[in-house]
């Protein structure tokens, strides 16, 4: 069986948990990690042995490139594999610009027969297709989506990226019905007015429409908690039937979630027309290593 190639593109939580999933699967292999500075290897803790690049193309074949990068910097990394001919697949998680992206790298995908799943992560992503189950299953109704309590890794990017900001956390805490509060832990670079720290992620995108708190701390690490989770509820009619209620938990490692999904869509993405995708329009059976019989025997 010739193993399909998977280049990791970063190498942060999400980049360590990909190489751990690409070992585990029978049927790839590490191409090698893409850092635009190598000299930040062993620092990151990348593997002795799985060669390291500056750029993509010093890794020879690469079947599927996993887009381990902060969101805001998927589109342009996305567009620039995909013109190369290579698919792509990232955890884009910026909801509401998730079509407007999709449609334009579908160009450059279809352009250059590569094909772009994006958004696959746990939510954006595999809590997407639990929606959509259940949507099915009660067509009128409404469907809440709590988060957490547990480490947001997108919102963390954002806050630590602020201008004066040595180091932060955010943590997402639900309260209920779909509503969400963010605990945002800063460490300020020394001299930086906190306030100006405050106002500027309570002003961004991914804090603003949620109840955000930016509170001073002087150690980040000892706060540091990668699990977090999801509570599911629909409450619908199913025909004419009211009352059904369905309920969708789990508690999960943040970062080894978002990498194993990555992976499973990395294998879907070899099996796909070319084109730019999200996970509810991929069939799950492409997602799973091995023949359709056995699978089919398996599970249905």
């Amino acid at each position: 069986m010739q193993k399909i190639k998977i280049a990791i593109i970063g190498y942060g939580n999400i980049g360590k948990g990909a190489y751990e999933a690409i070992t585990a699967a029978p049927d790839m292999e590490a191409a090698g990690v893409v850092l635009r500075d190598i000299t930040t290897a062993k620092a990151k803790g990348v593997p002795e042995g799985l060669p390291i690049a500056a750029h993509i193309s010093e890794l020879g074949q690469v079947d599927v490139a996993l887009l381990c990068v902060p969101s805001r910097a998927v589109e342009a990394t996305a567009a620039d594999l995909l013109s190369q001919g290579i698919h792509t697949v990232d955890s884009y998680d910026i909801h509401g610009d998730i079509y407007d992206v999709q449609q334009r790298l579908k160009a450059v995908a279809q352009k250059n027969n590569a094909v772009a799943i994006i958004a696959a992560g746990w939510d954006p992503g595999t809590d997407s297709m639990v929606r959509g189950i259940l949507e099915a299953a009660a067509p009128k109704g409404l469907t809440y989506t709590n988060f957490g309590p547990g480490m947001s890794m997108g919102h963390t990017v954002v806050a630590k990226s602020k201008p004066g900001v040595k180091d932060a956390l955010s943590v997402t805490i639900p309260t209920g019905t779909g509503l969400h509060r963010r605990m945002v832990y800063v460490t300020p670079q020394e001299g930086v007015n906190f306030a100006d720290i405050e106002a500027a992620i309570k002003a961004d995108p991914y804090f603003s429409n949620d109840d955000t708190h930016v509170i001073p701390a002087d150690n980040i690490d000892a706060l540091q908690d990668k699990g977090h989770g999801v509570n599911l509820i629909r409450k619908g009619v199913s025909g004419t039937t009211d009352n059904q209620l369905f309920e969708f938990n789990m508690k999960i490692n943040n970062p080894a979630l978002t990498a194993q999904i990555m992976v499973s869509a990395a294998r879907a993405a070899t099996r796909q027309p070319s084109g730019c995708y999200t996970l509810i329009e991929i069939p799950i059976i492409d997602m799973l290593p091995g023949g359709r019989e056995g699978i089919i025997r398996r599970l249905v």
